[in-house]
């Protein structure tokens, strides 16, 4: 799963550590999700698309196209 969260971070001025603060999560889940190294709990995600006010699919795409079988 492909995410836009260093985009939006950095669009909003925030270091990882803001966002983490801002999230109530540590700057190494931050950066682990930015790096693609960790996908974030449902929960998570909904809060950093509540708080860039995006939708859930604007911070992450999802790549993933189901079998034909």
């Amino acid at each position: 799963m492909e995410n836009r969260v260093k985009i939006w971070r950095e669009q909003a001025g925030w270091s990882q550590g803001e966002l983490a603060r801002r999230l109530g999560v540590s700057r190494q889940t931050i950066n682990a999700v930015e790096t693609d190294k960790y996908d974030p709990s449902l929960p998570l995600a909904l809060r950093m698309s509540k708080l860039f006010a995006v939708p859930v699919q604007d911070l992450f795409i999802d790549d993933w196209e189901p079998d034909d079988e």
